[in-house]
């Protein structure tokens, strides 16, 4: 079969599969729902603020603070994508129309990614408008310094953690599991890794710590602990991750049967 025919079929079984779709627009109303509320909580305080706080303040970071919600939305899309075909037997059938296994995984994650990322910009530029409106004359513009980065930066974090969702999920082959390990791994183990003196020098190099750094125009921005990287240098470690992952389901793809 053709690759072309592959992103065809592979778009055609994400769009067609209602909670697949679901799980995106709740990764859009989450982030840009949160995110709001938190710059205008933010804003009604910010007179009463301390001297360091406001140091450290940014406006842009802020306007993404309900990212950490929507982002797990974003994974239960990528374990769905590759996952719910493994659930009813459909990777049976997949697998015989299109043999080539490396071109298989390679169009549903090409489709899958590239969905993620037009929900992931759409959803970056909404919250930054939205949010930078909230917060008024404590806000900044789109054409500030480091400010595109950051918000195109943020929709292309959420396009990789779906992405290293589906790595995880093709090694795993199961939406429990791959689930079960994913969100208390975001929401609970990265979070006390990064919450410690002791384990923050591990848990800054996890793939969300390290890639959100990518949205900050501010260093160490809002009391994030300092790190030994930047933005890009963040953005670069996520991308291991996501290669890592990558790599490991398509291995476990090419030698384990459907």
């Amino acid at each position: 079969m053709a690759f072309s025919a592959v992103l065809k079929s592979e778009w055609t079984k994400i769009r067609t599969v209602a909670s697949t779709s679901w799980t995106l627009v709740i990764a859009f109303l989450a982030t840009v729902g949160f995110s709001a509320a938190f710059c205008a909580a933010v804003g009604a305080s910010f007179d009463s603020m301390k001297p360091g706080e406001r140091a450290t303040f940014d406006p842009v970071l802020l306007s993404f603070s309900g990212m950490s919600f929507g982002q797990l939305s974003m994974i239960i899309f990528g374990v769905l994508v590759v996952s719910t075909e493994y659930s009813t037997g459909m990777i049976r059938t997949s697998l015989a129309a299109v043999p080539a296994r490396a071109g298989f995984l390679a169009g549903k994650l090409t489709v899958a990614t590239a969905l993620a990322l037009v929900v992931g910009l759409l959803t970056s530029f909404v919250s930054f408008f939205l949010g930078q409106a909230v917060l008024g004359d404590h806000g900044t513009g789109i054409g500030g310094d480091d400010v595109l980065r950051a918000v195109i930066g943020a929709g292309v974090y959420m396009a990789l953690l779906a992405l290293f969702s589906m790595g995880v999920a093709a090694m795993l082959r199961s939406s429990v599991a791959s689930i079960s390990i994913l969100i208390p791994f975001f929401l609970i183990v990265s979070n006390l890794l990064s919450g410690f003196d002791s384990t923050r020098k591990y848990g800054q190099y996890l793939p969300d710590k390290a890639g959100s750094k990518i949205m900050q125009i501010v260093p160490d921005a809002m009391g994030s602990a300092e790190t030994p990287y930047g933005p890009w240098g963040g953005l670069g470690i996520m991308l291991l991750w996501v290669l890592a992952a990558v790599l490991g389901g398509y291995l476990v793809l090419k030698k384990r049967d459907a």
